[in-house]
């Protein structure tokens, strides 16, 4: 899985259109007010916006509200029972790979848990006195814009520099390296890729500036994507296969994250054409690969997932590297271990291929 070659120009030229990007939502109210001539921050007074959900979604209400505590944990059981159901796994979730998935899926749930409560309790308000609540002012559509802008484009750039910086790599190495789609690895990450995830606490700093309701709303569409896109249940192929679908799909494989550009994302080679690890690397909104040129679309499934040179390295260090480092011989992971693993793949092949030449001439 080599790293994209990005070149300094591209980078800046795509740090330029971000900023801009960033502003949007910012320059809408503005002019959204301008319009209507409103002065809600004068005193911090805006009309609350209750959404209405028929009665019949009333018993899954409570899924979505608790979603940062036990409900992300009903979602991932029931998404996960029908894909074992299905048969989905093709007998691929070894004990090993079980055990790397459980421990990246419950312990940081516990581990992060004092982190985030300090940071929303006690460091935001040390650091941003008096500014609580203060943006309790904005419309819920505009604070739901905003949101999803901030959290998902910086997440973008988050998961974009684990890719494209050698040095960034193994901490997102973890996330790559199941040899499968589905549930079960949708949360399977190294621990301080998850502590230093930028969304966390952007997230935090909004809702403590008086954006919640906004923010769980975000949170709950971006969830649904995220696991839709990461499952290996192939939603979106209906889509595809129907042509009066087409329209619908070309909209929607713009727009967010669907099955088959993620997949894409997790294949263990490029040379079908389809797997594009180098690529595809929006979250909730597909958006952002259209914008910088980072995505492709093929509507078609790589054969294969994961990483070509996976050692299956102990679940400490792929949960922990580099506090602890696999014991495991050339694995990337390892304490003298490579940084790329495709550089010695691809030199094991050439070297490879110069012995079989001089066996033939011999």
């Amino acid at each position: 899985m080599a790293l994209t070659n990005t070149t300094p120009q591209r980078i800046t030229r795509d740090i330029v259109i971000s900023l801009f990007i960033y502003a949007l939502p910012v320059l809408a109210l503005v002019l959204w007010f301008h319009h209507t001539g409103e002065t809600p921050w004068i005193n911090n007074t805006h009309t609350p916006f209750v959404i209405k959900t028929p009665r019949i979604f009333n018993f899954v209400q409570p899924v979505f509200t608790h979603l940062r505590s036990w409900g992300f944990f009903a979602i991932a059981i029931v998404l996960g029972i029908a894909e074992f159901g299905l048969g989905l796994y093709d007998n691929k979730w070894t004990k090993h790979e079980r055990i790397v998935d459980l421990v990246c899926f419950v312990a940081p749930k516990v581990l992060l848990a004092p982190v985030t409560a300090f940071f929303a309790l006690k460091l935001l308000p040390f650091a941003l006195p008096h500014l609580d609540n203060v943006f309790s002012w904005v419309p819920f559509w505009g604070g739901v814009f905003l949101i999803a802008v901030a959290d998902d484009l910086t997440q973008y750039w988050y998961h974009r520099l684990h890719h494209q910086l050698p040095l960034l790599w193994r901490f997102h190495r973890t996330h790559h390296s199941a040899p499968y789609m589905g549930m079960a690895m949708a949360s399977r990450q190294n621990f301080l890729y998850t502590v230093f995830f930028s969304q966390i606490y952007l997230v935090a700093a909004l809702v403590y500036l008086g954006l919640g309701p906004a923010a769980l709303f975000v949170t709950v569409i971006k969830s649904i994507i995220t696991l839709a896109a990461h499952s290996s249940i192939a939603w979106d192929k209906p889509l595809y296969k129907y042509k009066v679908l087409h329209p619908v799909a070309w909209v929607l494989e713009r727009l967010i994250s669907t099955p088959a550009t993620h997949h894409a994302h997790h294949a263990d080679s490029s040379d079908d054409g389809v797997g594009y690890y180098k690529g595809n690397f929006g979250n909730m909104f597909f958006l952002w690969d259209i914008i910088f040129g980072t995505g492709i679309i093929t509507r078609k499934f790589p054969k294969g997932y994961g990483i070509a040179f996976y050692k299956q390295e102990e679940w400490y260090a792929q949960f922990l590297w580099p506090i602890f480092k696999s014991k495991v011989e050339g694995s990337e992971l390892s304490k003298h271990g490579p940084r790329v693993g495709d550089d010695i793949q691809e030199h094991e092949v050439v070297h490879q291929k110069i012995k079989e030449e001089e066996f033939s001439i011999a």
